[in-house]
Order: C-alpha cells, then sequence, then structure tokens
C-alpha cells in the first residue's frame, strides 16, 4: 500500500477516527479507532484534532486488531489502542448526534 507522503520530506501524515474511549488517567486513555488515513504504525504521534483548537501531544503505544498485537493498522481497519500523552481529556467517544472525533499526526521515521 502507498503512505500518503508530504513533498520533500520522509513525513506521512496519518488519522485515525475515534469511535469509543475511555480516560484511564490524565495521561492515557485507550480508544477504539478506525484508521483513515494510513497505515498508522505502533509509535505514530498525534498533535492535533481536525475541526478543533485543543492541543494534544499523544503517543500510540499498541495496536491491538482482533484480539492481537500488530504493528500497524491499515486504513478503514478498527482496532484498540492505547494513546498516551497531553491531551487525552480532549478526546471524546462519538454519539448519535456527533461524528466520529478525528485525531492526526505522523508515523516515526521508518
Amino acid at each position: 500500500m502507498t503512505e500518503p507522503r508530504n513533498s520533500g520530506s520522509h513525513v506521512v501524515e496519518v488519522e485515525l477516527a475515534i469511535d469509543q474511549v475511555t480516560i484511564v488517567n490524565p495521561a492515557e486513555a485507550t480508544a477504539t479507532v478506525r484508521c483513515v488515513l494510513g497505515p498508522v504504525r505502533c509509535g505514530a504521534r498525534f498533535d492535533r484534532i481536525r475541526d478543533s483548537a485543543g492541543a494534544i501531544d499523544l503517543e500510540l503505544t499498541r495496536i491491538l486488531a482482533y484480539h492481537r498485537s500488530v504493528e500497524e493498522l491499515d486504513p478503514v481497519h478498527t482496532a484498540l489502542v492505547p494513546l498516551r500523552g497531553t491531551g487525552v481529556q480532549l478526546l471524546t467517544s462519538a454519539t448519535q448526534r456527533s461524528r466520529w472525533q478525528a485525531i492526526r499526526g505522523t508515523n516515526p521515521p521508518p
């Protein structure tokens, strides 16, 4: 699969849409997500919430897909992921009245 690339750099933009999120503590959350832009790899860093001014700095530390740990998540696939860092309190679960919240960031260098 071809990864989206920013021109002139190795930085790869990624995006996850959050279905459900559980705040574990002020620096950690566990979320059920769908990959919207990727693939997203372990170690990806997320620095913004789409359509929000809230600042985040979250690292994806693990990907659990179909009850097993994997290194990356391809677009349209769903997984359970822990996110650690600042801004977890800004993450929200989807409801019948609200759409899924999307977080954007970059994969770690290859």
